[in-house]
């Protein structure tokens, strides 16, 4: 015999290779459940390999400059100087929210007007139809309108609309500008005007919230990011905030990195349950193959090198199957930039990345391996005694102490894995706890339902519901592979329905009852009671009115901004002085506001302090606590205050909500402006009712949440669709493991059904037994998994989502039946090979 050296491989190959003859397509149908999930993770690879390239190639036409300096405050005189001192080629742009009229369909419609100066931009272009459009505009009252605004009021390039005061001519439709998506044009779609006209329009008032950008192109000669390193104190200083190519590329990557990690998690869930298939369809065939083992140990085979044997013919199988969902990964690849082309700002290009496809080629091997060892490794231990041994129950296949290693591996690698995906070890420990405590839960039920079964048999059944129920302790039994990978499938498919469930309910405003569906903002103080006075013409209810006022954060207990980003050892977070607040007075709160830690007053204290109250999130985030000292800097002018209170806000009430609340008798005469929230009862009364806003008080702009409703419906379908689609890869792969699972227990009844007829159990007898079985296994398995969603859900409702969970249980109620028929089905659609043909037939086989 070639075994005369312990490692000689190729007589390993040579009896792996024999030894698979018979059993290649059941093998292939072991390994077919990781091949969804190697298939899902490489075209995610591959998207984010590809994401990556395209980001840093198309940075520049992202950012449309070399550097772009940006505030939201009107910039002092010294600063336009300093501005305009930083290099030749410059444009300039102003930003803001208004509503738009276009005269010839009498329609109006919130937009995002941009107000621009200047060639820019220098890198790529603004794409109009026609092509001239885009630099001709620029010189004349012409304006470029976003193509779906186009569409929604059948405008045609030669028409009008009304911006503010002044009439624009259409010189053509906008189909794309730098950075923009289609779900950002769905939200707020772009109008560009030229800039010299913003004044005559009357929008750009004081309080007036406008963005204002500065766009710079230098020479190649010029390296910007040098440039910015010594001009980033004076930005700093003067409030300006800055981006560059190179930051753009860093921050877009950032952006859709949580997006790939998130569908890297997505496939690697899909990955896991292929595990749970290839360690079961192992589990089977190693008990299978402990006789012809036992038959190899008795001619002199050593134990290590049958391990070896099957070692190899499980990862030369594992690789064929890695390689098979490589190529459709790479396929599906192809899809993928299709599917997700709304949300992203760059076009993603279809490159066939091999470095995805050795990693999906590789964690394939590893996991095919690593799965397997689970039962591969016990094969060391198989005596050739075992081929004079008539029953399984007492071997040892199942009771190894390097077995408790494997766990530990296994467990490593799924810690080690999310990890990369979630960058957070404490997120990877809370994933690793939870398939761990899923798996225990599933494994724990099955012992307890074979134990309870054969304790408490019912003899008293009769002869077909004895014969199903005793399926289920018996030697060979299935319980625990078919309970823990239908139960872990039902998890994550429930799992995944919940979660969209509750981020829908999330952004679902009831439009009955008295629920506000309009909100107006941008009113100036000396227009407060004109609109409100034509909001009582038109009959509506004025459901709320209040005042707003623009402010930053300019010191905490005494320290400014550079004080907190010198000393990270202090206990402030910098998030505090970064953006900036839109607070608002008065002397009593509403009733989506609760004080839940210090005291609240609507009035200055008697000793003249003034006590504020922050939303105990935003406080949370900056490390703010009560009695703290804060400064805040309304356009220049200091007012002090300190924390006196925390407030739980209700974020999903139709009104405004504010991060900081004053008291009366303090910011009564700061610049600010006013927000009137009614409710229109149809949509006839909405469109008469922006009219006269619009054409009397044209700076005003009016949020219609019914086209907002609609335009979050949509961009939920489009985010569920992506969801859905890489979902699918998972729920797919669930059911391959459910398959495969019921087809591989095909091998283990073959024998019983067998015995049963020959001692004259009828056709109907077995089958009934058989979808007993098939039935009890099925039903308990979703159940579990159903609860385990329950709690994953509830968990993510609470700490993750941060809203109330209300499982919606007739759906959960489908699943349950639909996975029970499912295995029931495939056990009966098992039985019928065997049941058509005779006995005798069936034991001449070698199964």
């Amino acid at each position: 015999m070639e075994n005369s050296n312990p490692l000689n491989f190729p007589w390993l190959l040579q009896m792996a290779w024999r030894d698979s003859r018979r059993n290649r397509s059941r093998l292939l149908l072991f390994i077919s459940s990781i091949i969804i999930g190697i298939s899902a993770l490489v075209a995610i690879y591959s998207f984010g390999d590809n994401l990556r390239k395209d980001i840093d190639e198309q940075a520049a036409t992202l950012i449309g400059a070399d550097l772009v300096i940006s505030t939201n405050k009107i910039p002092a005189a010294k600063t336009v100087q300093f501005l305009y001192s930083l290099g030749k080629e410059r444009s300039e742009e102003r930003s803001f929210a208004s509503m738009i009229y276009f005269p010839k369909s009498k329609g109006t419609r919130l937009v995002n007007i941009r107000a621009l100066q200047g060639n820019f931009p220098y890198y790529g272009k603004l794409e109009t139809t026609p092509k001239e459009a885009g630099a001709n505009f620029r010189h004349e009252k012409e304006a470029l309108v976003e193509k779906t605004l186009m569409l929604q009021f059948n405008a045609q390039v030669g028409d009008s609309i009304k911006v503010g005061e002044v009439t624009f001519r259409i010189a053509g439709i906008l189909d794309k500008a730098p950075g923009q998506t289609g779900l950002s044009t769905s939200i707020a779609p772009v109008v560009y005007i030229p800039l010299k006209y913003l004044n005559q329009t009357g929008l750009a008032q004081k309080g007036s919230r406008i963005n204002y950008k500065f766009y710079y192109q230098y020479n190649q000669s010029v390296n910007v990011e040098k440039l910015v390193k010594r001009i980033e104190k004076r930005l700093e200083k003067e409030g300006l905030d800055h981006d560059t190519i190179e930051s753009q590329k860093e921050q877009t990557g950032r952006s859709f990195a949580d997006l790939t990690r998130f569908l890297s998690l997505v496939s690697f869930i899909a990955l896991l349950l292929g595990c749970i298939g290839v360690a079961s369809a192992i589990h089977i065939y190693m008990r299978e193959k402990i006789a012809t083992i036992a038959i190899l140990r008795c001619l002199g085979v050593k134990g290590k090198q049958a391990f070896l044997i099957y070692l190899i013919q499980i990862a030369g199988i594992g690789l064929i199957g890695s390689l098979l969902g490589a190529i459709i990964g790479t396929i599906v690849q192809q899809v993928l930039p299709l599917v997700l082309k709304d949300l992203l700002p760059v076009e993603i290009s279809n490159d066939i990345s091999w470095v995805a496809i050795l990693q999906g080629v590789g964690l394939g091997l590893i996991i095919s391996i690593l799965f397997a060892l689970l039962s591969l490794i016990s094969i060391r231990n198989i005596s050739p005694l075992n081929t004079l041994r008539l029953s399984y129950e007492h071997l040892s296949l199942f009771k190894d102490r390097l077995k408790g290693l494997v766990y530990l591996l296994i467990l490593l690698f799924i810690f080690i894995f999310s990890y990369f995906q979630l960058t957070s070890w404490i997120k990877a420990a809370y994933f690793t706890l939870g398939v761990v405590f899923s798996f225990a839960v599933l494994s724990a039920l099955a012992w307890l339902v074979i134990n309870l079964v054969k304790r408490f048999f019912p003899s008293s059944f009769s002869y077909v519901w004895r014969q199903g129920l005793a399926n289920l302790f018996r030697p060979n039994n299935q319980t625990l592979i078919l309970i823990v990978s239908i139960g872990l499938g039902t998890t994550f498919i429930c799992t995944l329905f919940f979660i969209q469930d509750i981020l829908l309910k999330r952004v679902t405003l009831s439009a009955s009852g008295n629920q506000p569906n309009m909100v107006l903002f941008d009113i100036q103080p000396n227009q407060k009671k004109d609109i409100a006075n034509l909001t009582r013409e038109k009959q509506l209810p004025i459901i709320q009115e209040v005042p707003i006022v623009t402010m930053r954060v300019e010191e905490i207990n005494g320290l400014t901004a550079a004080d907190v980003r010198k000393d990270s050892t202090l206990q402030i977070s910098p998030r505090a002085f970064n953006s900036e607040l839109r607070v608002t007075f008065r002397d009593s709160l509403t009733s989506s506001e609760k004080i839940t830690e210090g005291k609240w007053s609507g009035n200055i204290a008697k000793d003249g302090t003034v006590y504020i109250s922050l939303e105990e999130g935003y406080a949370e985030r900056t490390h703010i606590k009560i009695g703290d000292k804060m400064v805040f800097n309304v356009q220049g002018a200091l007012i002090p205050a300190v924390v006196g209170s925390f407030r739980e806000v209700d974020w999903n009430r139709i009104q405004t909500n504010f991060r900081v609340v004053f008291p009366k008798g303090v910011l009564e005469d700061a610049p600010q402006f006013h927000v009137l929230i009614t409710r229109v009862p149809s949509t006839e009364a909405s469109v008469a009712f922006q009219q006269a806003v619009v054409q009397r008080f044209p700076n005003v702009s009016i949020i219609d949440l019914d086209l907002v409703l609609s335009v979050l419906d949509e961009i939920l379908n489009k985010i569920g669709f992506v969801i859905r689609f890489m979902a699918a890869f998972s729920i797919l792969t669930g059911l391959i493991v459910l398959v495969a699972s019921v087809l591989i227990s095909k091998y283990q009844r073959i024998q019983e059904s067998v015995l049963l007829r020959t001692l004259g159990a009828s056709r109907k007898q077995i089958l009934f037994i058989t979808a007993l079985e098939y039935f009890f296994l099925g039903a308990l398995a979703s159940l579990t998994g159903i609860f385990l969603s329950f709690i994953s859900s509830w968990a993510l409702a609470k700490y993750s989502f941060e809203t109330e969970f209300h499982p919606e249980l007739l759906p959960a109620f489908i699943i349950f039946l639909l996975v029970s028929a499912l295995t029931v089905a495939i056990g009966l659609i098992n039985s019928r090979g065997i049941l058509n043909k005779p006995p005798l037939e069936v034991l001449r086989r070698d199964v």
